[in-house]
């Protein structure tokens, strides 16, 4: 993960300040222990250096008749007083414009980078779950935009977008396209600003596929009315997930490996059947799907349930989604056969 350009700008131009700043309280504190040297009081000789230094110059302090010495001094805190002072006031204007355009036109590039994309994920929320989600996006291909109130501090792995702002505004849905998104997953921390975004997602896009986080008991049942297309809740799921590592320990860990360890050669994966395709209306007998691609079938969804196993006297409909096994080259000619 990378901290986001802006904030890598910011600390560098912090770094540049905070040493000039050291130098030129350097200058200031020699300066005047030297005006204490040749006689001046220290108050006297703190002001004769600030006077001097800001090229005030109300003449000097503590004499009517300045010395050689005096002079001298006077000389040298002008050249290195004034030269630091002016340096110093430069490194903070820079940093201010610095920062200040740097957000600008970072807020603009990624502003454009959203707009060119299609088909990517949206995820409201950048908490632990929101993190993870975006992980597991960008490591399998494909973009995502998070929206979080302090998306801008935090990190996120390269090829995701951030966007600070309220999720439960429409425009910055808006912002995060989510007219082109394939779909939205809210993760928020509160069950209310998720039944709300999921309220507002689903007027903007009714086709839009919503994965929604719950807290509560009972918070799933609002979030479905809502519009989500699926509901999880984080801390049933890690119930049963740990319940099945102590009961069948080797069926999870190959259940993991399978969908998230990219170092395996075969991966499960799920595959909608389109019009076009020649799958369509045709039986999985004649299909012979293991012999043409590799992939072995493991079920298939009808609508809102699985027929897991199906038969060579199944007949494949389109919209139907398989769930199949195989490696990356397997399901990449699976999806073709089933996209064309």
């Amino acid at each position: 993960m990378k901290l986001h350009s802006r904030y890598r700008t910011t600390v560098a131009g912090l770094g540049r300040a905070n040493r000039a700043l050291s130098v030129l309280l350097l200058v200031i504190v020699g300066s005047s222990a030297a005006y204490v040297s040749i006689g001046l009081d220290p108050f006297d000789a703190l002001y004769q250096t600030v006077v001097t230094v800001t090229t005030v110059g109300y003449g000097e302090i503590g004499t009517s008749d300045p010395s050689t010495r005096y002079r001298v001094v006077t000389l040298i805190v002008m050249v290195l007083g004034v030269g630091t002072t002016l340096y110093s006031l430069g490194i903070g204007v820079e940093v201010l414009l610095e920062g200040r355009l740097e957000q600008i036109f970072g807020r603009r590039r990624m502003h454009r980078d959203i707009a060119g994309m299609s088909g990517h994920i949206v995820v409201c929320g950048g908490g632990r779950v929101g993190r993870e989600l975006v992980t597991e996006i960008v490591e399998s291909g494909r973009q995502a935009v998070v929206i979080d109130l302090g998306a801008e501090s935090m990190q996120f792995p390269d090829g995701a977008q951030a966007i600070e702002g309220d999720a439960t505004d429409d425009g910055v849905l808006e912002v995060a396209g989510i007219d082109r998104a394939e779909s939205l997953v809210t993760a928020l921390s509160s069950d209310a600003d998720n039944v709300y975004v999921t309220l507002s997602a689903r007027s903007m896009r009714p086709d839009l596929f919503i994965v929604a986080r719950s807290h509560a008991h009972g918070a799933d049942e609002k979030l479905t009315r809502a519009g989500a297309n699926r509901v999880v809740n984080p801390q049933f799921i890690g119930g049963r997930r740990m319940a099945t590592y102590a009961l069948q320990p080797n069926v999870a860990e190959f259940l993991d490996v399978t969908m998230h360890d990219g170092d395996v050669e075969w991966r499960l994966e799920e595959v909608t059947v389109s019009p076009s395709s020649s799958m369509a209306g045709a039986v999985l007998g004649a299909l012979k799907i293991r012999d043409r691609t590799g992939c072995l079938m493991l079920a298939v969804r009808v609508g809102e349930r699985f027929i897991n196993n199906p038969g060579t006297d199944f007949s494949i409909d389109s919209g139907n989604v398989l769930i199949a096994m195989g490696t990356p080259t397997e399901l990449r000619s699976l999806r073709e056969w089933a996209a064309a």
